[in-house]
């Protein structure tokens, strides 16, 4: 399917208005899983014309998707990887746990950026970033593009590692559905149980009579005060 390649438009418009002169495109990955970290990549690319092929990952094949990382990479100007783990999003719910991994992933790029560019209507970092919200921002904006494959890409392969490296875990066949359902990871959460990767303050425990004793449903008055703004999670 054809799609517009994204443009700096939004990043001059942040350099007009503003005078920011460094601005970092964000992207998340893995909200909707039922295992596995929420991740976030920053990504800086200043106005350079971007790699062929570059929009959001989910319109990518995985193996353009790939092919795409190596070449970013290197292309742009700096990024970091920012993860809240299952325990985190537990304890603090989605909305905490994507802004601790924001703010991880903004704190370790080697410079600091005068704005950000978060994809999507809701802003989850806050206070003290200045940040623009853009809707479908991965398809429209270049850095945000720019981290919606990297976080993609980089995420996947670390789910396929930890469902490799142990016998009790590769029936979830995270390799290929990356800790999001699927009828295998349902079906090997039915006769399993979840694992130490898996969130367990999801609903989908709802639905398995043997494990739902498992589900955290306690929440911290910290986690409470964090999600105040009204910002909902994708808790399902």
């Amino acid at each position: 399917m054809p799609y517009e390649a994204p443009t700096h438009t939004v990043e001059r418009s942040l350099r007009a208005t503003t005078g920011a002169k460094i601005v970092a495109g964000v992207d998340e990955v893995g909200r909707g899983a039922w295992a596995g970290p929420v991740t976030v990549c920053a990504a800086i690319t200043g106005l350079r014309r971007p790699p062929a092929g570059l929009t959001d990952s989910k319109l990518l094949t995985p193996k353009r998707r790939d092919a795409l990382l190596d070449v970013l990479e290197d292309w742009v100007t700096a990024h970091a990887l920012g993860h809240a783990s299952p325990e985190e999003i537990d304890a603090l719910g989605m909305t905490a746990a994507l802004r601790l991994a924001a703010v991880r992933a903004l704190d370790a790029l080697p410079v600091r950026p005068d704005a950000v560019i978060l994809d999507g209507k809701h802003d989850y970092l806050g206070s003290p970033w200045r940040v623009r919200t853009v809707i479908k921002g991965d398809q429209s904006c270049v850095a945000v593009a720019a981290a919606s494959v990297i976080a993609k890409v980089r995420r996947d392969r670390m789910m396929a590692e930890l469902g490799a490296g142990d016998d009790g875990i590769t029936d979830f066949a995270f390799a290929a559905n990356a800790g999001y359902p699927s009828p295998v990871h349902k079906a090997a959460l039915e006769e399993r149980g979840p694992t130490a990767y898996h969130r367990l303050s999801w609903s989908y425990l709802d639905g398995l009579p043997r494990w739902r004793h498992l589900k955290k449903v306690r929440r911290s008055e910290e986690s409470v005060e964090l999600e105040n703004g009204g910002q909902l999670g994708f808790d399902f």
